[in-house]
């Protein structure tokens, strides 16, 4: 989907995980606005906290906007959620956000 329709997903559901979560990662894949990206990966992350792409997301953009401190717990959230078994699925990300916690120590 191209950033339009995640645009019209959220505009019609708000509230809608998939849309905030679709929308933010795009944003942030097509090199957009960090800041607009932090603001709809929040709203995912509220949404669904056993999200662990979410989590991954939402770091990658609080770094991108120099929010670091902002970033650990997210990543750490994240991690939690997928070693824990509450999401589902995850596993594969875990590496790649306990690298991201170490390179903000």
């Amino acid at each position: 989907m191209d950033i339009d329709a995640f645009r019209q997903m959220v505009a019609k559901n708000p509230k809608g995980f998939l849309g905030r979560y679709g929308l933010g990662n795009k944003i942030l894949q097509e090199s957009g606005s960090a800041e607009e990206a932090v603001e709809h990966l929040t709203v995912a992350t509220q949404l669904d906290p056993t999200h662990v792409a979410s989590h991954l997301a939402l770091g990658r953009a609080l770094i991108g906007v120099g929010k670091k401190d902002e970033a650990k717990p997210i990543l750490t959230a994240g991690i939690d959620a997928a070693l824990s078994g509450r999401s589902n699925g995850g596993k594969d990300l875990v590496p790649e956000m306990q690298q991201m916690l170490r390179t903000l120590e």
